[in-house]
Order: C-alpha cells, then sequence, then structure tokens
C-alpha cells in the first residue's frame, strides 16, 4: 500500500524501465515486495512508473535477470530536497543570519523620545530611565511592562505631574505633564492672612501687613491672625494702606489618635531565596528553555513577566515569559504587653505625620487611654503639634 507521507520522508524516484519485456522486471519487483505505484506503458518497450529510494537500491539484481534497462527520471521526498539545499547552503545561511539579525534588532531599544518637558525635567526623566536599564541597546524583554515602567517614573521624576509611556516598535515614548505653579501675581493681591483651625499661636513673623494676635493667644478658624491693611490704629480702613499680608504664624494644633495592636502577629516575609523559569509561549502553550525542574520552596509567591516578540514593526505571536518564584516564610511574633504598646505608639505617629502639612512638627505624646482586650492593645494618644495655621483672604475694595 502506498503511504504519501511515507514516500515523501523516506524519499521516492521516478523510475523509465527500458526492455523487450518490461513486464517481466515489474513481475520481479512486486514478488520481493517492492513499493510501487503509479505504473503507466508508453510503448511496447517503456514503462515508468515510481518505487522508493531503498528498493530503487536493490534492482540491479532484478535488472540482470530480466535484461531490462532503468533511468532514473525524477528524484523527490525530504533526502534529495536536504542536498539541494545543502548545495545552496551559503545562500540559505545568509537568509538566516538575516532574519536572526533583523528579529535581534526588532526586539532592542534603539530610541527615547520625550515630549513635553522642558531641558530640565527631560535631563532627570533621561537619568531615571538609565538607572532603570531603559537605554540603546537593551533587549526589551528583559525590561518590566510599560504599565510598572510608567509607575516608577512618575513617582521618581519630581517636577513631572505625569508621565505617560508608550513602546512603538524600538522606541519608548515618553510625554510629560509639568507641575504648574501657582500664578506669582496672585500672591501680591491685597488679602489678610486667617487661621486655618483652631490652635493657640505659637510663634508668628510678619513680613508684610499687620498683626492681630501674639503668641499664646487662642484662635478658631477664620480668626484674622495679620491684617492687609496697615495705618494707624484708631484710623478707618479706607484710610489705611492695602497690602498682600504676608506672615509666618505658627499655631500649637491639638490632634487625637485611636490604635490598636493585636498581641499575636502573624506576618508573612520574604527569605531571600528565589527561583526563575523562563519560556517561549506561543498561542497560550508555554515552552520551557531554562530553569527545570520543581519549586522545592514549601511556600512561595509567584511573579510573571511576560512581553511579546517584535519583527520590524509587527507583534510575533510569540513571547517570552519568565516566572518568578519567591520562597517565603510566616513568622509568629507574640508582644508583651509593653512592646505592643510602643509599637502601637510608633504605627500612630507614622500614620499622624502622613496627614500633617510639610513642615510640621510634633512636640508633644501623650496616651490618653490604655486597655487590653480581645487579644488587642488599644490605646488613645494626644499630641501636640506646631505647624503653619495661615490661609488667604483676599480683600475686595468697596465691601
Amino acid at each position: 500500500m502506498n503511504n504519501k507521507w511515507t514516500n515523501h520522508i523516506n524519499g521516492y524516484v521516478r523510475v523509465r524501465i527500458d526492455g523487450d519485456y518490461p513486464e517481466r522486471f515489474l513481475n520481479r519487483c512486486i514478488e520481493h515486495d517492492f513499493s510501487i505505484w503509479q505504473i503507466k506503458r508508453i510503448d511496447d518497450r517503456r514503462i515508468v512508473c515510481y518505487m522508493d529510494v531503498e528498493d530503487a537500491k536493490r534492482i540491479r539484481p532484478l535488472l540482470r535477470q530480466t535484461n531490462c534497462k532503468v533511468s532514473f527520471v525524477q528524484r523527490s521526498g525530504m533526502p534529495f530536497l536536504l542536498k539541494r539545499i545543502l548545495k545552496r547552503s551559503g545562500f540559505l545561511v545568509g537568509i538566516i543570519s538575516f532574519l536572526t539579525v533583523m528579529f535581534v534588532l526588532s526586539n532592542m531599544v534603539w530610541d527615547i523620545e520625550i515630549k513635553g518637558a522642558s531641558p530640565q525635567v527631560e535631563h532627570e526623566l533621561r537619568q531615571v530611565v538609565t538607572e532603570m536599564g531603559i537605554k540603546r541597546g537593551t533587549f526589551q524583554f528583559s525590561l518590566p511592562s510599560v504599565e510598572l515602567i510608567q509607575r516608577d517614573v512618575t513617582e521618581l521624576v519630581q517636577g513631572a505631574t505625569w508621565v505617560g509611556v508608550r513602546q512603538k516598535g524600538t522606541t519608548f515614548e515618553f510625554e510629560v505633564v509639568e507641575q504648574q505653579l501657582p500664578d506669582e501675581a496672585e500672591r501680591y493681591s491685597p488679602r489678610h492672612l486667617i487661621a486655618t483651625k483652631k490652635a493657640i499661636i505659637h510663634k508668628i513673623f510678619v513680613e508684610h501687613g499687620q498683626a492681630e494676635v501674639k503668641p499664646n493667644d487662642f484662635v478658631r478658624k477664620g480668626d484674622r491672625l495679620v491684617s492687609g491693611y496697615i495705618g494707624k490704629k484708631d484710623a478707618e480702613d479706607e484710610e489705611k494702606e492695602l497690602v498682600p499680608a504676608q506672615a509666618m504664624v505658627l499655631g500649637e494644633i491639638w490632634y487625637k489618635s485611636d490604635v490598636s495592636v493585636p498581641l499575636d502577629n502573624l506576618f508573612t516575609t520574604l527569605t531571600g531565596e528565589k527561583k526563575e523559569r523562563h519560556y517561549l509561549s506561543f498561542s497560550g502553550f508555554n515552552i520551557p528553555i531554562w530553569g527545570f525542574g520543581k519549586v522545592k520552596f514549601p511556600e512561595y509567591t509567584q511573579f510573571e513577566h511576560e512581553r511579546q516578540f517584535q519583527f520590524l514593526n509587527w507583534s510575533l505571536p510569540i513571547s517570552y515569559k519568565r516566572t518568578e518564584f519567591l520562597e517565603t516564610s510566616q513568622l509568629n511574633r507574640t508582644y508583651t504587653k509593653k512592646e505592643a504598646v510602643s509599637a502601637a505608639r510608633k504605627r500612630a505617629r507614622v500614620d499622624l505625620k502622613k496627614h500633617l502639612p510639610l513642615g510640621a512638627e510634633i512636640i508633644g505624646e501623650k496616651v490618653l487611654h490604655e486597655d487590653v482586650e480581645n487579644g488587642k492593645v488599644n490605646l488613645r494618644i494626644h499630641y501636640q503639634v506646631i505647624e503653619d495655621i495661615t490661609s488667604e483672604q483676599p480683600i475686595i475694595q468697596g465691601d
């Protein structure tokens, strides 16, 4: 039975048989179980057919018995195709080398474009992306994802409010939105300074305007601290000079914080050990290329990084995937009451600082209430904080 797939793999030839009785040669081939197909008579002395390469190597004894002559008209199949390819190996190597070079170059970073940034912010941004490894000649699959790059760059570049990142082929494009400073002219319009919250005046330093409070005075939210009218105290407001009040008024503010810390804490930490696996992913099917073997960590957390391969401007259906397994361990820590109180005070102080304005200073801390309930230490803490309490109140002439 003729099997086309087997014939193509093993190779086959087209044979021309010449002689007085070419049928006798075919009969001998059939007796020896030769694979012959598509037999066609050309004339009384010639027959054409196909046979396997392996069988064609064994026909010489049959030719002597039948006095026939055989010519190989055509050679087909994998062995003959490989021979033809090897004869043109230089051309084949050139094509493969060209495609390989183009593939490698298509998956490297060759340009970094920055839009919407001033020279100073652009210089800062280029330093940040260089430290992250984003530079010419870097393989794209060794870099973090575009989302992670955008998050980190936005946080690290001080002069930018937002940085958009887009990968376009071999180019990384960064679009910058810079911080907009308030108009300086508004700072010099006539105004009063009022209190933003109730406080006891701790310190006051007036540059422009007339102070209406002094240290140790108690003020409430909205009370005037520094007036934009300067002149004699007994004069009417219309007779005084208008100025933009400028001053630093520090007030003592009181805050209360409630915090709870469990006496028994179960937390997960990384041990520093890790294992990596590398794959070539094709249509969701992962082919491992490095990092074989089982993950021997009893507990671990898993992170996946995937980046699609490029060829010129096309995205290939093949991607590089790297999976990290980071070993973790669970630790159970039991606090004494004294340790839990100390941890609670530290946590409360950190949380308070997150909500304080820049330059605020905590000058006092006192625990108002402390108890242990349901395995937790509960604290209520009173803080004394020194911070700037000024806010602008525009002066509209004619009011």
